[in-house]
């Protein structure tokens, strides 16, 4: 990627939105609702030193794995992730993507000096730049795309032949003793 000289301090939310590690889950929810934000990051009071990041994927999980009653028990420090992916505010905002790319995240906390001062979300990325969205978007395509071909790939035997239900030549799947193409295979 290249650098386009746009910061990560230029496109940070300096308002984010945070709790301390002594909240309930049952808080951090409410919260979350009401901001309208997936995440809070973990801090103390009147310090500005990260502890961790929660993220509405860690709520919805100890809802599954304790019960919707059990939110109020269960505080912060006990599912918050600790190891956080930060960036700096002075870092480029390719740098930012290859992150968020590289550790399938939607946001990073902005710190300097040891002191969270913003929060970088994909959200604020793409108001500048839609057609990234488009870019990684289809990237995320491409790789699924890739992916279940692999997937597919491992299950039956294939070759390259004339489909049995079409008639195009194509690279054709065995199910259930018929060589069909990847078209007809969808269409089932």
């Amino acid at each position: 990627m290249v650098e386009t000289r746009v910061k990560v301090g230029d496109l940070m939310t300096r308002n984010f939105i945070w709790v301390t590690p002594e909240t309930n889950l049952k808080k951090c929810a409410k919260t979350m609702i009401k901001k309208r934000v997936g995440s809070l990051i973990v801090k103390e009071k009147n310090l500005q030193k990260l502890h961790g990041i929660i993220t509405e994927k860690d709520v919805v999980w100890a809802v599954v794995k304790k019960s919707k009653k059990d939110l109020a028990n269960i505080l912060v420090k006990d599912i918050m992730k600790r190891k956080v992916v930060t960036i700096k505010p002075s870092a480029d905002i390719t740098e930012a993507l290859r992150k968020i790319r590289k550790k399938k995240i939607r946001r990073i906390p902005v710190v300097e000096n040891k002191k969270v001062i913003g929060m970088l979300t994909t959200k604020d990325i793409f108001k500048i730049s839609p057609d990234l969205f488009t870019s990684m978007a289809e990237t995320m395509k491409i790789r699924e795309e890739t992916n279940k071909l692999k997937r597919h790939q491992r299950r039956r035997p294939r070759k390259l032949d004339f489909c049995e239900e079409c008639g195009e030549q194509d690279l054709l799947t065995n199910i259930n003793g018929t060589w069909i193409c990847s078209s007809c295979y969808e269409k089932r």
